[in-house]
């Protein structure tokens, strides 16, 4: 599925963008980078409109992709029964957790859950610390989470979610992990390259992470200097918010570019 990817990949296949374009990502909008992306054909990217827990902090990492399907019995029956012959004890009710153990360093839990929230929980403060404790990101729930008082308190991680409730996750199955999901209106890869920012969250395919971070990073360093330029009244806004500037204003950009370092 990732076969455009050339890079390292972790043992479970999905591609391993390098840490360093992660934390070029780490400083960018959405709209800094989306272009890239439309160019490429990928316009499915984007789901906004989230309640997160930390508004203030950034989610950069690769994505760890689930879904879960209303139950149904046969279905249940054999996941169940493969997940025992693994060695990892599993219940109807208690399936969410084999996503969590997943996880490791720099993941990010990407789950679709249909947008269930009552009864669709997927995690609550126990397995929100381990998420917090093992990959320092966090995760994108298209459903529900509980005990928000406790996730809320961790030190690390941002969880972006559909909704609250008391009740425990129930009448669900684990149908996929790491296959491709629909979080919203976009579609989900694992080793996707997920970006949460308050505009909402975009998913970067691996194979034009760099591209993107490195278009963010020229794009950041542009609108500064528009920004800067505007605010000191030397442009109007018609000469500066255009697509292609004046030759005028590109080499003062090349001068003013050149001076920053």
């Amino acid at each position: 599925m990732t076969d455009q990817w050339h890079g390292d990949r972790f043992d479970d296949g999905r591609p391993r963008v390098p840490d360093a374009v992660l934390e070029e990502l780490r400083t960018a909008t959405i709209e800094q980078v989306w272009q890239v992306l439309w160019d490429a054909g990928y316009e499915h990217q984007f789901e906004g409109d989230w309640l997160v827990t930390h508004p203030g902090r950034r989610l950069v990492g690769r994505a760890v992709t689930a879904q879960f399907l209303p139950r149904r019995p046969d279905l249940d029956d054999v996941m169940v029964e493969t997940a025992n012959r693994e060695g990892r004890p599993t219940r109807s009710d208690n399936q969410n957790w084999l996503v969590v153990e997943s996880l490791v360093d720099g993941d990010v839990m990407v789950v679709d859950i249909f947008g269930k929230i009552y009864e669709g929980t997927v995690i609550g403060d126990q397995l929100g610390t381990a998420i917090d404790s093992k990959t320092k990101a966090g995760a994108v729930i298209h459903g529900g989470i509980r005990d928000l008082e406790g996730i809320t308190s961790l030190s690390n991680s941002v969880v972006y979610y559909r909704g609250t409730d008391p009740t425990p996750i129930r009448k669900v199955t684990l149908a996929g992990l790491n296959i491709p999901v629909r979080i919203g209106g976009a579609t989900a890869m694992p080793g996707d390259v997920v970006l949460g920012t308050p505009a909402g969250v975009l998913f970067i395919p691996p194979h034009l992470a760099e591209e993107a971070a490195q278009q963010g990073a020229a794009t950041r360093r542009r609108d500064l200097f528009a920004k800067g330029r505007l605010a000191e009244g030397r442009y109007s806004t018609s000469q500066i918010d255009v697509e292609i500037w004046a030759e005028d204003i590109e080499i003062d950009y090349l001068s003013w570019s050149s001076a920053q370092g």
